[in-house]
């Protein structure tokens, strides 16, 4: 146990405390604020709220209805619902008529900073730098944008810092760009005489889309690349939605390692595949688009990147068709990598590593209420368990389940009904199923 570096500074202790405001924790907050008792506080490094602001599209969709917002599926009557946002801001009747159960990214965003204007836990402008234990309390060090210093001890950590933009370690310096850089650099990639988007998931589509819009008028040459062998769309049947459950959770946590981590990696097309609808947008956008002869577009698919050097003009990207094992190489001037985010532990958290369980390759290792930590029950993770707990983790729709849990475990009592059975189907073997004989 490593003794705090500085004075405590204040002696209240929080019941919980909570590093970064992304949606879930922004949930959490929204849950916890009616609770008699419950003292809490929330802090991020951000001026404000803002949720992936580089890729804000304007006509972009959450893949999730608007009952996947902060609270629904916990308290349908919250006041911090997305119909009270609606209702409060006088587009409750045109969301009606416009017949979609799927916010606007922008939309939901706007909804997220309506709800941190109503609640008074949260604390903009506060980059942790360390967190320690005194020996009763967690001691969490913050700086504001001025430099000031500020310290909160709670008897309980939530970390929900969201995961990073991950790169491809191959690409050798060069101007690349993550998908989550999009929107600030869209001007100076159209300027340019080639863009390469990398990647098979919803981002790399919404940005191909809306590169595809100019791709005539400007004259660039745009190539889509993906390892993939087809552009997947994201499935949506309803049995297959069921494993977004907890029974699923249950089965899937219960399953060795090196099962999960095989599972995870075939169920990409449940999770982090493309919308059907966007899918079906760029068809006919390139069909409207091949009449005009400035049109240059590549879709490459089974194409996996194994280099990409950059000469200070041009990348040379190395490449490898792998269902028929040939090697190319394409040049682009503008490479975007919609290569996904990955969890990671802070290193706010060294000081309190011998507190927290990882796994054999140094990830989270939450238990069945999220705990991570060795006592169970003092630090819990938002959104860095998908390996754990499988495709429910990065679901907006199962955060409000999630915050359900960790709240009951905090309180000791269930302050909002948490689900234990919502499937029809069995995922393991069913309770009355009869011994098997062996030979």
């Amino acid at each position: 146990m490593t003794a705090p570096s500085r004075a405590q500074g204040t002696e209240r202790v929080h019941d919980l405390i909570g590093i970064g405001i992304g949606p879930f924790n922004l949930g959490l907050a929204c849950l916890a604020a009616p609770l008699a008792g419950l003292d809490c506080v929330f802090l991020d490094q951000q001026a404000e709220f803002d949720w992936h602001p580089g890729m804000m599209l304007p006509d972009a969709t959450l893949q999730v209805p608007f009952l996947a917002d902060l609270v629904t599926m916990a308290d349908p009557t919250s006041p911090f619902s997305f119909l009270a946002y609606l209702k409060d801001v006088g587009r409750l009747y045109p969301f009606y008529v416009r017949e979609s159960f799927y916010p606007l990214r922008a939309e939901y965003t706007d909804y997220c900073r309506w709800a941190t204007g109503r609640l008074r836990s949260l604390e903009f402008d506060r980059r942790v730098e360390r967190v320690e234990h005194d020996g009763s309390a967690y001691v969490v060090t913050s700086v504001d944008g001025s430099g000031g210093r500020h310290v909160h001890r709670g008897r309980r950590i939530v970390l929900g810092v969201g995961t990073q933009p991950w790169t491809p370690p191959v690409v050798a310096g060069g101007p690349a760009l993550h998908s989550a850089e999009y929107l600030a650099h869209r001007d100076e990639l159209r300027r340019g005489d080639s863009v390469t988007v990398v990647g098979s998931g919803q981002s790399a589509a919404e940005i191909v889309h809306d590169l595809l819009a100019d791709a005539d008028e400007q004259g660039y040459l745009l190539r889509w690349i993906t390892r993939s062998p087809r552009f997947f769309p994201m499935e949506y049947t309803k049995l297959t939605l069921e494993m977004t459950s907890p029974e699923y959770t249950g089965y899937f946590q219960a399953l060795p390692a090196r099962q999960r981590d095989a599972l995870l990696a075939s169920q990409r097309g449940l999770y982090k595949g493309i919308s059907s609808e966007l899918i079906d947008a760029i068809h006919d956008q390139l069909y409207v688009k091949s009449r005009d002869p400035r049109t240059r577009v590549q879709l490459l698919t089974n194409t996996a990147l194994e280099s990409a050097s950059w000469d200070g003009t041009r990348y040379t990207l190395g490449l490898r068709q792998h269902e028929i094992d040939e090697a190319f190489a394409l040049d682009t001037e503008g490479l975007v990598l919609a290569t996904g985010y990955r969890a990671t532990v802070p290193d706010f958290l060294e000081p309190i590593r011998d507190r927290i369980r990882t796994d054999d390759r140094g990830r989270f290792a939450a238990d069945a209420d999220y705990a991570v930590d060795t006592g169970g029950g003092e630090i819990f993770v938002q959104n860095a368990e998908e390996h754990s707990h499988g495709l429910v983790a990065p679901d907006l729709g199962m955060g409000a389940y999630r915050n359900s849990v960790i709240l009951r475990h905090v309180l000791g009592h269930a302050p909002y009904p948490v689900e234990e059975r919502v499937a029809f189907q069995e995922f393991g073997v069913p309770a009355d199923a009869l011994t098997a004989v062996r030979p």
